[in-house]
């Protein structure tokens, strides 16, 4: 099993940084790919940024290419999502999550609790 933790997010103004991580522990060695999803209330939970673990490549979304950074601190078995830049649209709540599968945003096995950001204008 496979626990995935987020922390840093909150209430921040457009155009500021925010940083969220997100620790993972438990029997990770067949974890393929680590993402960030967000979902905003009425709407389905949509893919931010992907991180594979076995090849060391990422990929985004393109409403937050060029702005955000997905990155994968080895000891400490994190994964982080630095949001740059940020707007208003980017208000929702952010879930980090993991799979074995290879792909991209589908075949999900574990999903984190997740942590709300808020941007305002």
């Amino acid at each position: 099993q496979v626990r995935l933790v987020e922390s840093g997010g909150g209430s921040v103004q457009a155009g500021e940084t925010l940083t969220l991580s997100c620790a993972v522990s438990g029997y990770t060695d067949n974890l393929r790919r680590v993402a960030w999803f967000r979902q905003v209330p009425g709407k389905e939970r949509e893919g931010v940024a992907v991180f594979r673990t076995t090849v060391f490549t990422t990929y985004y979304a393109n409403s937050v290419k060029g702005r955000f950074t997905i990155s994968h601190d080895n000891v400490k078995n994190m994964v982080s999502l630095q949001m740059n830049s940020l707007k208003s649209e980017d208000t929702a709540m952010y879930y980090c999550a993991g799979t074995r599968y290879g792909g991209t945003w589908d075949n999900i096995d574990y999903w984190g609790q997740g942590i709300q950001d808020t941007v305002s204008s």
